[in-house]
């Protein structure tokens, strides 16, 4: 097949208009630059603040494409948000220092801790997910996937303070519910009972009531699901209907253990 042959196929195949991969870059390095405006001691707020202005109004011209769309008044009403958000990540940050006998130092919450990364990650996409404007929060949420392993969708509404240890595996989908002073182990998924198209505006997700713990690599599906306050979930449990408050709910697998060295 000869050169122009195939430049010619590909061009005919490059259907999408507003497919920019630049897209996925300049949301990368503002979220890296909100990062560093809201908790590096060395970063000036202001001028960060300025900085990220500009960077979101180029966000803007790259994704709001559709006529009519008030894109660019958004970031004012996102700025107003920022201290709230903030506070809200202090309120995580310290609720996994208090809990977590790992913890060092709240530095090393804020710098090494991963489930807060995708917490902070979260918190700031969720807000700008509010208004209307969603692929750049879903490619937020995007880094915090790729770096932790965590996936929480930015239409999650979720609670303070929320705490996930060890995060690796974690799957929060976009109609979970998390209410105040929950806490997750790795490889927990909150997920829906089914991912038919026609589903796209229906609670899918569970709902997870107050003082709530669930560990390791349990599954929690479906949008009527709700685990009741006080409730802890034990490991390697799969869930499809409600649990009342106060409830212990465990899997019990059975264990065999043989001894393979015979005596002599």
């Amino acid at each position: 097949m000869k050169r122009e042959t195939i430049i010619e196929k590909i061009q005919e195949q490059k259907q999408f208009p507003h497919l920019k991969y630049a897209i996925r870059e300049k949301s990368e390095a503002f979220t890296h630059k909100l990062f560093y405006t809201l908790f590096d001691e060395a970063t000036p707020v202001e001028k960060n603040i300025n900085q990220l202005e500009l960077d979101f109004q180029e966000l803007v011209d790259l994704v709001c494409w559709e006529p009519g769309k008030p894109c660019k008044e958004i970031w004012q009403s996102y700025l107003e948000k920022l201290p709230e958000i903030l506070e809200k990540l202090n309120k995580d940050a310290n609720a996994i220092m208090r809990n977590d006998p790992a913890a060092n130092s709240i530095e090393e919450v804020y710098l090494a801790y991963p489930g807060f990364f995708a917490i902070a990650i979260y918190r700031l996409s969720h807000e700008l997910n509010k208004f209307g404007l969603p692929l750049v929060p879903r490619l937020m949420s995007e880094c915090a996937h790729r770096q932790t392993g965590t996936d929480i969708n930015p239409g999650a509404h979720i609670g303070v303070p929320f705490f996930i240890d060890h995060a690796t595996g974690v799957v929060i989908g976009e109609t979970t519910i998390i209410k105040n002073n929950v806490k997750i182990y790795q490889g927990v998924t909150l997920g829906a009972l089914s991912v038919h198209r026609d589903l796209r505006n229906i609670k899918r997700h569970p709902t997870i009531e107050e003082n709530v713990t669930i560990y390791a690599n349990a599954t929690i599906l479906g949008g009527e699901t709700v685990i009741g306050a006080n409730s802890i979930i034990g490991g390697n449990v799969w869930l499809t209907a409600s649990v009342p408050s106060n409830s212990m709910v465990s899997h019990n697998p059975q264990i065999k253990i043989k001894n393979s060295v015979k005596n002599e």
